[in-house]
């Protein structure tokens, strides 16, 4: 049972003294407060990446490449790293991904800059 689950029943059991309950909502709102806080800063890893996946956002095009194709053009990276960081990237907007058909391979994640409306 986890610290936050653990002040939640007890805050919401009626049948405990309302000191405890209260002592209980006390301590879940310090656990989300620091969460939240936690939350908002970027990780060390995630400042270290930044460059990287503004890097990568600048060799992509319109016509959707593999993250193999883009390892083959950034070197010193192989392509689960590049995978994962075009996964980022995508999840900051920067980036698509659609489904590309490789032969010998099957389908394959190709990326390519977001399509504006």
């Amino acid at each position: 049972m986890t610290r936050p689950v653990f002040f939640t029943a007890i805050a919401q059991n009626e049948t405990l003294p309302a000191e405890l309950r209260d002592f209980a909502s006390l301590q879940l709102e310090k656990i989300q407060a620091a969460n939240a806080k936690r939350a908002a800063k970027p990780s060390k890893k995630a400042l270290e990446n930044a460059p990287l996946i503004e890097q990568l956002v600048g060799l992509l095009n319109h016509e959707p490449q593999t993250a193999t194709d883009l390892t083959a053009r950034m070197e010193g990276f192989n392509v689960p790293k590049i995978a994962s960081l075009l996964v980022q990237a995508r999840k900051q907007g920067l980036c698509s991904s659609v489904d590309v058909k490789v032969k010998g391979k099957g389908t394959q994640k190709g990326w390519i800059l977001p399509v504006e409306e």
